[in-house]
């Protein structure tokens, strides 16, 4: 079944002059590829991935070319034009999504970003944007486990931290002592689950917790001094922000994965760096 606003897999069913047509099946009809964006050498039985939308008079249309987010997702875009029907939104498409006035949190104008949620209005069946993102998340209860792994789009900055949306489903926060980057909304990036409270809210890290953190830090440690005879000039002095630079990691992992070293007997620490036994 095709789905409106997502890549679908279709079959080539006629070659035309102005592009191609693709079978939609009994409740779409022939589908229309337009010349512009057909593969050479394509042939009628074979099978393509598109993205199915709607042109400006509201029929069905395929594209090969990419957006940032499909129906279902959540996005940071930037407002091209506002006019009578709302916000038009960049969304890597040549045709520009629509931000409907009833579904702004607050006005936008020309320029501005917005995170948004894409979805199908079921009532017209057009592909639309949303920036009342909170009644598209947290329908059901997180379930996840401490350490795993998950996708993160980062949002907005508050005095506790970050707060990001976790696999388009559920809002978290990346917590201040736990940010070691520079961190900017519309950033897509993997992340790992700290904690989810009892109150359903979820604790978010940018580094893998706990120790198979530590033992992957340790071996890049070995490998760094191995590559810098033996010696790194890194103690417990050294700023955090160097720490970061190098291994990506904060200084408190750095310090455990330095410990787990040195009671292995693999390195010494000195007053002024650390040197391979």
């Amino acid at each position: 079944m095709i789905e409106i606003g997502k890549f679908n897999r279709l079959e080539v069913t006629k070659l035309v002059s102005f592009g191609i047509y693709l079978e939609g099946g009994h409740e779409f009809g022939e589908i229309l590829l337009p010349a512009r964006y057909v593969p050479r050498g394509v042939r009628e039985g074979d099978h393509l991935d598109v993205f199915i939308t709607t042109d400006s008079e509201d029929r069905w249309i395929a594209t090969t070319e990419k957006p940032y987010a499909q129906a279902g997702q959540f996005a940071y875009l930037q407002v091209i034009e506002v006019n009578d029907y709302g916000a038009f939104l960049d969304w890597g498409l040549s045709k520009h999504l629509l931000l409907p006035f009833s579904e702004q949190k607050t006005r936008v104008q020309a320029g501005d970003w917005r995170t948004v949620r894409v979805f199908l209005d079921e009532r017209t069946q057009r592909v639309a944007a949303s920036s009342k993102i909170d009644r598209f998340l947290g329908k059901t209860p997180p379930r996840y486990s401490e350490g795993q792994e998950v996708d993160l789009l980062i949002c907005s900055r508050t005095e506790l931290g970050w707060r990001a949306i976790v696999d388009d489903a559920h809002w978290g926060l990346i917590q201040e002592h736990e940010i070691f980057e520079k961190l900017q909304g519309g950033m897509r990036r993997r992340g790992y689950v700290r904690a989810v409270r009892e109150d359903g809210k979820i604790d978010l890290a940018l580094n893998r917790p706990g120790y198979g953190a530590v033992g992957s830090v340790a071996e890049e440690i070995l490998t760094m001094l191995q590559a810098q005879g033996g010696y790194l000039p890194l103690s417990d002095a050294t700023a955090p922000e160097v720490i970061y630079g190098l291994f990506r990691i904060s200084k408190k992992t750095f310090k455990k994965a330095l410990g787990d070293l040195y009671r292995r007997r693999l390195i010494r620490i000195e007053d002024d760096g650390i040197r391979l036994n």
